[in-house]
């Protein structure tokens, strides 16, 4: 009679368990990543041309004094596609922009540039997408928000908005 409590227990452990269940059903999950690297310096790499004509990119462009964004994106990307428009009204607006091609064929590359515009200074190829990896980018488009020093201030994950042109800008303008 003593030790009746204990007969309890394993309901008591269903219902933490049942509330635990209820709660995740309610409380959404977090489904974007966020670079680790935000207001750190941007990771040290050397990428070659993406393709010819176009210079390549290293971490040691972005820290010109210049506010900028890095854009890591590629030929095979349907999204990409639907934010060149904006990477271009940005290039308009006189924001530099560096890219960042991952897992992407030169001629690719030259075949999306001619299609979509080239909006970009320099782009670097990243075969083995190790800076993507690096940067903690999860996909493509993903966009790098870079203060005139080289360090990470912002990530935009997925595709640029038309309505967020002037937002970005403002932001970059406000890095100066």
């Amino acid at each position: 009679m003593k030790n009746r409590w204990v007969l309890f227990v394993p309901l008591a452990i269903m219902g933490l368990l049942f509330g635990a269940f209820i709660y995740r059903l309610t409380v959404p999950a977090e489904t974007l990543i966020q670079s680790q690297w935000i207001d750190k310096p941007m990771p040290l790499f050397d990428l070659p041309p993406a393709t010819e004509g176009v210079e390549g990119l290293k971490s040691s462009d972005l820290a010109d004094g210049r506010p900028r964004l890095v854009n890591v994106f590629a030929s095979w990307c349907i999204p990409c596609r639907a934010e060149a428009p904006q990477l271009e009204a940005l290039k308009q607006a006189g924001v530099p922009i560096d890219g960042i091609a991952i897992r992407d064929r030169p001629e690719d590359v030259a075949q999306f540039l001619r299609e979509y515009g080239n909006p970009f200074d320099r782009i670097g190829s990243d075969m083995q997408s190790s800076v993507q990896i690096a940067l903690g980018s999860s996909g493509v488009p993903e966009t790098f928000l870079i203060d005139g020093k080289g360090i990470i201030r912002e990530q935009i994950q997925g595709v640029i908005l038309a309505d967020q042109v002037p937002e970005i800008v403002a932001k970059l303008e406000a890095m100066e």
